[in-house]
């Protein structure tokens, strides 16, 4: 519903809509078709599907799409697209742009430059994630200080975020999180998997090293666990790290690769024994919202992140052994598991997208209407981290320290 006088908004950086991938595209999704219900022009910014044998659309769910290629080599996909997006902004201009990723950051100067509005919703730290080398880390450390320096404001989806900006550089964010749909899917499909309510665990991740799959993986095949675990998730680049992973599994370990069916993929949250979130780097994650939305049992990774949406309804851990000791604690504890699904259940009612909607609405009135701060962070760090190798750095102040982690670079 039209709320007031209607914005031309721009969201750029992504993958675009439909959301098939990962946070950023949830997030476009879901806010982009609020603000457009509500009346404003809403421009999403897609890559192109290579091969596609049909054109794709102009329109969905009430935005409007704008389809562009991408350069099909990892360290050149984001910012190969992003830069023709910025492009095409720059000929068809908005009254706001909000810029998905701060590795899109070196394009802020060109939307600066035409005085265009624009807001960076910065994600996780993803100069810690295993997959790049210290060239990628090293530019993914700049890309933040140009973020802080040309946004006109910075977006952080978890409070963890937001500190670490701020003691980083001192720099102010506007925190808005995702929304954690609140789901009864049923589990009348789970036959299909040859799976029943209750009977198994659940991972859900891209196959990356920061997302522990592997922690997760070993510590089940190390354990007594009487129900098996089901492990949906794979990764386009990571073909070392995923056999890796295959290589400590059991006999009662069940790989699904990719579930894009979200009917599916809702009900093996719903139908879980316990949900095992091993994310760590990359802030509030849609999979650990979706979970809690349908009352799953949450065993997640030990960072501040998953503390801080999980909270006193999740078990945690840090190690293999770990992973082993929580998995017979739930299978051994039903009653308490019930109590701690409900009570993820309950937290879950506090990520609201409308609420999150409303946040960038304003957000885009502030921008459109230039009540930001003229003056900005220099970009310089307060501080430097010892070390950027340091894949121990894991977390903000207060976070546990992994000491097996060094796997080969391998991907949510």
């Amino acid at each position: 519903m039209r709320r007031s006088a209607a914005l031309r908004v721009a969201l750029v950086g992504t993958r675009g809509v439909p959301a098939r991938y990962g946070g950023f595209e949830t997030c476009v999704e879901e806010v982009g078709r609020r603000l457009a219900d509500r009346g404003h022009d809403v421009v999403v910014y897609c890559r192109t599907v290579p091969g596609a044998t049909e054109s794709p659309p102009d329109s969905y769910l009430g935005m409007r799409l704008v389809h562009l290629p991408a350069a099909r080599k990892r360290s050149l996909e984001t910012l190969s697209h992003t830069a023709l997006s910025t492009a095409h902004l720059l000929a068809h201009r908005t009254d706001a742009a909000i810029v998905f990723n701060a590795a899109n950051a070196p394009l802020l100067a060109l939307l600066r430059a035409a005085r265009i509005p624009v807001a960076t919703h910065v994600d996780g730290l993803e100069w810690k994630r295993a997959k790049w080398g210290a060239a990628g880390r090293r530019y993914y450390r700049m890309a933040e200080a140009l973020a802080v320096r040309w946004s006109d404001a910075l977006i952080a989806d978890a409070e963890g975020i937001a500190t670490y900006y701020d003691r980083e550089f001192g720099a102010p964010t506007t925190l808005l999180t995702y929304g954690a749909p609140l789901i009864r899917p049923g589990t009348d499909r789970l036959n299909e998997l040859g799976l029943e309510r209750g009977g198994y665990h659940l991972a859900v991740a891209r196959f990356e090293p920061e997302n522990h799959v592997d922690l997760i993986v070993e510590g089940y095949a190390a354990s007594e666990a009487s129900k098996p675990l089901v492990v949906v998730g794979s990764a386009p680049y990571a073909d070392d790290y995923t056999r890796h992973v295959h290589s400590l599994a059991d006999h009662r370990v069940h790989f699904l690769g990719g579930v894009w069916d979200q009917e599916l993929l809702d009900q093996l949250y719903a139908g879980s024994c316990s949900y095992l979130h091993g994310h760590s780097v990359g802030g509030t994650n849609p999979s650990l919202l979706r979970a809690i939305g349908a009352g799953a049992v949450v065993i997640a990774y030990d960072v501040d992140f998953n503390r801080e949406v999980v909270a006193d309804a999740g078990r945690y851990f840090s190690s293999p052994s770990d992973v082993a000791a929580q998995l017979v604690a739930v299978e051994g504890a039903p009653d308490a598991a019930a109590r701690a699904g409900q009570r993820a259940r309950e937290l879950a009612a506090g990520y609201d997208w409308e609420i999150v909607a409303d946040g960038y609405e304003e957000l885009a009135r502030r921008l459109a209407t230039r009540r930001c701060p003229k003056r900005r962070p220099t970009g310089r760090r307060r501080r430097e981290v010892p070390s950027l190798a340091a894949d121990a750095y894991d977390g903000l102040p207060g976070a546990p320290v992994p000491a097996w982690e060094n796997l080969p670079a391998a991907q949510q």
